[in-house]
């Protein structure tokens, strides 16, 4: 389902309209759209949405309504959040069928190459903003990971013990959980350009707070608040790359992005690592991290442009009304004001709802919490069996240990471009053949990659708990690595569209409600990790993890087969 201002065909362009309340000619299908001039005392003719479609041969009729919309897929959806206001406000204009004797003229884009659309911007931009958008989320899981190699010497200056430490970790992805359901709807009023630029500021000042600390509670209120600024890249970024690429391209843009969130997990330790093997003062790592996030900041405010299309065309009803002194000219965004009570409900409220409602949620938020989860408990794991001295570990001082991370990001990488090359032209060609026939792909297809991945999970803790030891090279539990970032992004990938595909126009809240579980996984699993590791031992306590990605990774496997039943008695999955 495309957003509001989002035009997908020519059908899709509102292209007909009256002013101030005179009927205006029939135009043809998919011609642009005049504007006059302003400099007259006459309102320009901007159009509203009045296309009939049941009319025949392209007719108008001279009222003002929305063209019918067909269920399909939220555009806006993305690999950490929903876009819940589209969400709401796509399913208010279902309802919304004329505008028939009201003084009203609802303003969309003007033909098909208007300049203010996103959709129209040039290839090269588009690219920079993919670009830009995917270097925030990688700041902010850099700055998340980042003090993993210095929480020795955090111990020593603030007294706290090694749980309080790992907690440095943690809080940051703690605040994971509350960030989304803050930045997710507030973009979706404000636009994702003051999101970006309220957040990254924010959290820019929380990092110079933790150079500066003195004392164990104000790191840790300063880490948990820099997390909770922090969600908005990943909340907003995704939204932006939807809002500026076509359908047919948006896929590979977002399957190319979905590489960051391990880009900067993995580069965060080697940098601390750095710090901490060179003696230089761990409060280095906070300042370090400042400069990333202020660095993003000037570019954010420098070149990026707002994307999100409900938000420009409510600045451009207000630049008309302001042009033509009227007021009967409204933006969609407009016709659902907001509420407290509306927004509570829609982002607290009904995505845990449908949580605990829904098997095939309930099923996803437990299986991706425990693949996030996973990717955080490395932050202990790895450190234990690469740098615990010999003959336990391999012995490798601090900047060694963080470039063994490098072995999950090389995976990620590796599974982006199995995606892009292998499984995405699969589901394209599926596309038009379904097409053909007039169906939608079944959301179970998404799941095939996923079946791949799953078992890919488990033999990489099997792999890394039964070499990852000194008299065996350490290329082995590497390679075992790579094949952990290989699974993990599969895993994301596909249960991530298998959600969309499965929820349409209900995705925003599906997934709302399950970043929240997924963030509360990471924040939670490297505070057992390092005892487990310890206790259990390095191929035990692996293998632990092996058996339960076992059991869990039945979940695509039974979904496969039994998906379409399931669904047939879900409230709000799609038919």
């Amino acid at each position: 389902m495309t957003s509001p201002g989002h035009s997908s065909s020519g059908h899709e362009m509102h292209e007909a309209g009256d002013v101030l309340g005179a009927p205006a000619p029939a135009v043809e299908r998919g011609a642009p759209v005049r504007k006059t001039s302003t400099t007259f005392h006459e309102p320009p003719d901007y159009r509203g949405a009045d296309l009939d479609l049941e009319g025949g041969q392209g007719a108008t009729r001279q009222t003002r309504t929305f063209s019918r919309r067909e269920a399909s897929r939220i555009d806006s959806a993305h690999f950490f959040g929903g876009d819940v206001a589209a969400e709401k406000q796509e399913l208010h204009l279902e309802r919304f069928a004329s505008q028939k004797g009201k003084d009203q003229i609802v303003v969309h884009w003007e033909g098909e190459n208007d300049s203010e659309n996103p959709l129209t911007w040039s290839f090269a931009y588009k690219c920079y903003l993919t670009v830009c958008a995917a270097v925030l989320v990688l700041n902010s899981t850099f700055t998340s990971s980042c003090p993993s190699g210095i929480v020795t010497q955090m111990e020593e200056y603030f007294g706290f013990g090694q749980i309080v430490g790992i907690l440095t970790i943690s809080l940051w992805v703690a605040g994971y959980c509350l960030g989304p359901l803050i930045w997710g709807p507030l973009s979706e009023r404000i636009g994702r350009r003051p999101v970006f630029l309220i957040s990254i500021f924010a959290y820019t000042i929380w990092n110079v707070a933790c150079a500066l600390a003195h004392n164990t509670p104000s790191i840790l209120v300063f880490r948990f608040l820099g997390g909770v600024f922090g969600a908005a890249p990943l909340t907003t970024s995704g939204g932006t790359i939807a809002d500026v690429w076509d359908a047919k391209r948006r896929g590979i843009a977002l399957s190319l992005f979905s590489v960051a969130p391990f880009a900067g997990p993995a580069l965060g330790p080697i940098v601390s690592g750095a710090i901490s093997v060179t003696g230089t003062s761990w409060r280095w790592v906070y300042w370090v991290c400042a400069m990333f996030s202020g660095a993003c900041f000037v570019i954010v405010f420098a070149t990026m442009k707002e994307t999100y299309a409900p938000v420009i065309l409510k600045r451009k009803a207000q630049r008309i009304r302001k042009e033509t002194g009227s007021s009967i000219y409204v933006a969609p965004l407009e016709l659902t004001p907001l509420h407290a009570k509306t927004l509570l409900h829609d982002t607290l409220l009904f995505p845990f709802a449908m949580l605990l409602r829904e098997p095939i949620l309930a099923a996803m938020a437990l299986y991706l919490g425990f693949v996030y989860g996973l990717i955080y408990l490395q932050f202990e794991a790895f450190p234990i069996i690469f740098q615990t001295p010999q003959p336990q570990g391999y012995g490798y001082n601090g900047l060694l240990g963080g470039v063994c991370f490098l072995s999950l990001f090389t995976g990620g990488v590796i599974g982006c471009i199995f995606y892009v090359v292998f499984f995405n032209p699969r589901y394209v060609r599926l596309v038009d053949e379904y097409a053909a026939k007039g169906q939608r792909v079944p959301p179970e297809e998404r799941l095939y990659v996923v079946c791949i991945a799953a078992p890919c999970l488990a033999a990489s803790f099997f792999w890394i708990g039964w070499t990852g030891k000194p008299s065996i090279s350490a290329a082995s539990p590497l390679c075992a690595g790579v094949l952990l970032g290989f699974a993990i992004l599969l895993i994301f990938l596909g249960l991530f569209n298998y959600i969309v595909d499965t929820y349409l126009s209900r995705a925003a809240s599906a997934l709302a409600g399950n970043t929240v579980v997924r963030s509360a996984f990471g924040a939670g699993f490297p505070l057992f990790a390092g005892q487990m590791y310890n206790r259990l031992g390095t191929p035990w306590a692996s293998s632990l993890l092996g058996f339960l990605a076992v059991v869990l990774g039945v979940v695509p496997f039974v979904l496969v087969a039994y998906g379409p039943k399931i669904r047939a008695l879900s409230k709000h999955a799609a038919d």
